[in-house]
């Protein structure tokens, strides 16, 4: 084996084909002429917890120390449709992100915020149409129209078969759901990404790096045909799909990752499915570094891992980018912890020079192969997928989540073994319990949303609450654009739960297959 690479490693590499210049086609090297010359990445910290109130607060913070961009977490129940005072919620209210159940609650969150100069992310799936719905309705109230409001939300369901587990509804229903928030940004949203196709999630449950590119691109291809059949122009609602990636260990690889990803992506979109907008063949995403590689066992090394996989994104030409906190293994990140992270974006940005040059990597041998390498590996995965029926066949048959498993179980062996060195746990361990402050959510927290939520509900119009519940079931059943009649309802004050259940009696509940 050799360990370099060398000209004769690239025999039908053509620089014109595969590289091309900055902000040109196939867009190898950066979606931009200039790239950060011209602009920085937008430095966003995901962040969320207890009340929006607390939430309130930290995102106010981070602005305050150089974030442009928020990042919302929200909590499981809100994510599962579910209010803060349902059974199923005890316990977990307000604990792995923010606890939102109506629109007093979105507009707390917002609280001086200003809607129109801001841009949001947010981090939701099977609920993503109604807190779309509420953050509508919060600008509405500071007077700022959708037309104005600029941000993402993540939107991608088939992830949720494939990784994390927050789904609700069938495949099939939450295509229609997806699409439908698609057609309503097309045209009243234009500033809006209607997606955020996330790899992310699925390289956190085991995969490789070329799995992670594959099964995002599975999942976005089954998005683009649904998004078709619907009518919708791919030259048009193409523009606004963006992307979240994984920020990993291994240096080089991540960065020969983005370029791959970019360029196959341009080619899917010109070649498969006929677009001819540069901006709609163009893969704009965020990265978040890989929570999955933080250690409990001595925590400050995982400052050290972040600022590694912060820099790979940079390299690799990411959009945006949130930098993990130290204590993240242990706990929701304190202020202290999230400063860091930041600090780490903004010393990549301003002092390390790496932005003053656009892909700097490029022509390098060994970048180049490996970059050739993702790109063929991840098209002989989607033609796996082809051949088994397509992305909702390999998921509803589990065999994308096999495939994810079994990766996770190679790697962990690896771990086990010692093959795979982690510093700190497997090798270089001194013994010492890890001694850091990490964040407590307030336990009497839950018991107030959940009276909170109840106040709403007592306190709202109940003819007109019942009269938009109606409506979202009636377009529901009728194959109406959904997200009118959300708005409307939130609008009347009805809760997160209470509109996700009218859809429960609509469209049903998936479960998941089994693996074995």
């Amino acid at each position: 084996m050799r360990f370099f690479a060398g000209p004769e490693d690239l025999p039908a590499f053509d620089p014109d084909r595969d590289l091309s210049f900055p902000g040109e086609f196939p867009f190898t090297r950066g979606i931009q002429p200039t790239m950060y010359r011209g602009r920085l990445w937008t430095m966003r910290q995901y962040a969320g917890f207890g009340t929006a109130a607390e939430s309130n607060q930290r995102y106010r913070y981070l602005l305050s120390q150089g974030v442009n961009g928020l990042s919302v977490a929200f909590d499981l129940p809100t994510q599962i449709g579910y209010d803060s005072d349902h059974a199923l919620a005890s316990g977990e209210v307000g604990r792995v992100g923010v606890a939102i159940d109506s629109i007093e609650d979105m507009a707390t969150l917002f609280d001086g915020i200003p809607l129109d100069r801001v841009s949001t992310s947010m981090t939701i799936n099977a609920t993503a149409i109604i807190l779309l719905s509420l953050y509508v309705a919060v600008g509405k109230r500071q007077g700022v129209s959708p037309h104005q409001l600029s941000g993402t939300i993540q939107n991608d369901i088939l992830k949720e078969y494939i990784a994390r587990g927050t789904y609700i509804y069938p495949p099939h229903a939450s295509l229609r759901i997806v699409t439908d928030i698609f057609a309503f940004c097309e045209k009243q949203m234009p500033q809006w990404n209607t997606i955020s196709v996330s790899g992310y999630h699925i390289r956190e449950a085991g995969s490789t790096a070329v799995q992670e590119v594959a099964f995002t691109f599975a999942n976005a291809i089954a998005y683009v045909e649904a998004a078709t059949r619907a009518g919708l122009d791919i030259n048009s609602f193409g523009q606004r799909l963006s992307f979240f990636f994984n920020a990993h260990n291994d240096f080089l690889e991540e960065v020969a990752k983005f370029r791959a990803a970019r360029r196959l992506w341009a080619r899917l979109m010109r070649d498969r499915f006929g677009a001819t907008n540069p901006r709609a063949q163009q893969l704009r995403f965020h990265t978040q570094t890989a929570g999955s590689t933080l250690t409990a066992q001595q925590p400050d090394n995982n400052i050290v891992r972040v600022a590694v996989q912060a820099m790979a994104a940079v390299m690799g030409g990411t959009q945006s980018l949130h930098t993990n906190g130290r204590d993240e293994a242990l706990a929701l990140p304190t202020e202290d912890a999230a400063r860091i992270a930041l600090r780490t974006q903004q010393i990549i940005g301003y002092e390390s020079g790496v932005a003053n040059t656009i892909d700097p990597f490029a022509g390098s041998h060994h970048i180049e192969k490996l970059t050739n390498e993702i790109e063929e590996g991840a098209r002989e995965l989607l033609a796996r997928i082809e051949a088994v029926g397509g992305t909702l066949t390999a998921i509803e048959t589990g065999y994308i989540q096999r495939q994810v498993q079994e990766s996770a179980y190679q790697a962990q062996l690896a771990v086990d073994s010692g093959k795979s060195i982690v510093v700190g746990v497997n090798h270089y361990v001194t013994g010492e319990a890890a001694s850091i402050e990490v964040f407590q959510v307030d336990p009497q927290l839950e018991a107030q949303q959940a009276q909170r939520v109840q106040t709403v509900r007592r306190d709202r119009n109940a003819g007109d609450w019942h009269a938009a519940l109606d409506a979202v079931r009636g377009a529901a059943t009728a194959s109406d654009n959904l997200v009118p009649p959300i708005i409307a309802a939130v609008e009347a004050c009805a809760t997160v739960g209470e509109i996700a259940d009218a859809l429960r009696g609509m469209f049903g509940e998936y479960r998941e297959v089994s693996l074995d």
